[in-house]
């Protein structure tokens, strides 16, 4: 069983730049972490097991919808602890964090935002404390990167509505208690249901053999002629611009989160340099090795410095769409380089579960193409300094 003796790296004094209360909830979810992920993170993910009974600890530790009022389930913390927490839960492992943040920014996120007062009272608090599972169902096999092509359709059938269509790579769901689907209606607009386990026609196959994530439970939402209740669309929202803000709230999160990422491969690497003897002295007095990790410590302290001033602005509600995609495109670039980098100083340790490096790569290479790939949010940046649409 691997020792997690993380401590964290600030290279710029970015602490100072926090408050107390910030402080407080890293060192807590850091806690959580080094005693219940840590010790168990890679033997699930060599097994390629969900571990299922975090959901409730994580619903204790207030990481799921953090941001949110604490009426409705959540935290009513700042912008800034939210991302702090979705670091250090990824400083642990992606598919973490992917739970914590699909249950928050995807599912309680959209019912918060979008739904009724019935379907927050209904819903959010369960969701909150970890008593109900959710998923968001977007993404399709046929439609990724262009959601708005997508084919899953409802049909007002007079008292309800049938639901027809799958959608795929969908986090949570083979678990899921609700998922929040995205469909177009008989007219081609998008709306948001609730669709909930046991409706007839419903099921969540899982996907098998994956490489990344494995740590994470991944699916499908097959629905079949779904009888869905007309209370459960979600009243409040029409058209794309439904999911791609919630896109936007987990996209914020995972630029966090994939620093917490590159922050744990960092601090494995340094670690590592100074105990490994080669050629008479520890690799890390060797200039090369050096400047891989001068290297990663820079790239680290730039993406930190991003995502906290990002976390400023979505606390000032000027946070923008097109500045949320640059910072998690640069943290899950940079986040990748350090894993590299991390992984090759490691040598041939570098690939055993012994040591977290190997997992994290291969997580984010997940998480560097899913909320939008690492081309798409190059393309938002494009079209936001250009104003020129390169999707059309």
């Amino acid at each position: 069983m691997r020792s997690d003796l993380y401590s964290g790296h600030d290279y710029y004094n970015i602490d100072d730049l926090l408050t107390t209360e910030h402080k407080l909830i890293r060192e807590t979810v850091r806690n959580f972490v080094k005693k219940r992920v840590s010790p168990i993170i890679e033997d699930y993910a060599q097994r390629a097991e969900f571990p299922k009974h975090l959901v409730k600890e994580l619903g204790e530790i207030g990481a799921f919808g953090p941001s949110l009022p604490a009426e409705y389930g959540g935290g009513g913390l700042d912008e800034i602890s939210y991302g702090i927490i979705m670091q250090e839960l990824e400083r642990g492992d992606a598919g973490i964090r992917s739970t914590a943040s699909v249950q928050g920014s995807l599912v309680m996120y959209p019912i918060y935002k979008y739904g009724s007062e019935e379907q927050r009272k209904k819903y959010l608090p369960k969701l909150g404390s970890g008593e109900l599972f959710g998923c968001f169902g977007l993404t399709e096999p046929n439609h990724g990167s262009n959601p708005a092509g997508m084919e899953t359709n409802f049909k007002d059938i007079g008292d309800h509505y049938l639901l027809n269509g799958a959608k795929m790579w969908i986090s949570n769901s083979p678990l899921a208690d609700i998922a929040v689907v995205w469909a177009k209606n008989e007219a081609g607009k998008i709306h948001g249901l609730i669709v909930v386990r046991g409706m007839e026609g419903f099921s969540t196959p899982v996907t098998h053999g994956k490489w990344s994530l494995r740590a994470s439970i991944t699916g499908e939402l097959v629905f079949n002629n779904v009888k869905v209740p007309k209370e459960n669309l979600l009243p409040n929202v029409s058209g794309i611009k439904g999911p791609l803000g919630c896109l936007s709230t987990a996209r914020y999160g995972i630029a966090w989160g994939a620093i917490g990422a590159a922050l744990d491969c960092y601090d494995t690497a340094l670690r590592y340099s100074k105990e490994r003897i080669q050629f008479g002295k520890p690799i890390g007095q060797f200039q090369l090795q050096q400047k891989k990790l001068a290297e990663m410590i820079t790239e680290i302290t730039k993406a930190q410095l991003m995502v906290w001033r990002l976390g400023v602005l979505k606390n000032e509600g000027k946070a923008t769409a097109a500045q949320i995609s640059m910072a998690k495109r640069n943290s899950c670039e940079i986040a990748l380089e350090v894993a590299r980098n991390a992984r090759q100083m490691l040598g041939g340790m570098g690939i055993t579960g012994e040591f977290p490096v190997m997992r994290h790569l291969m997580n984010l290479e997940t998480v560097i193409t899913y909320e939008g790939t690492h081309d798409i949010h190059l393309l938002i940046t494009g079209m936001d300094i250009t104003g020129l649409d390169a999707f059309k």
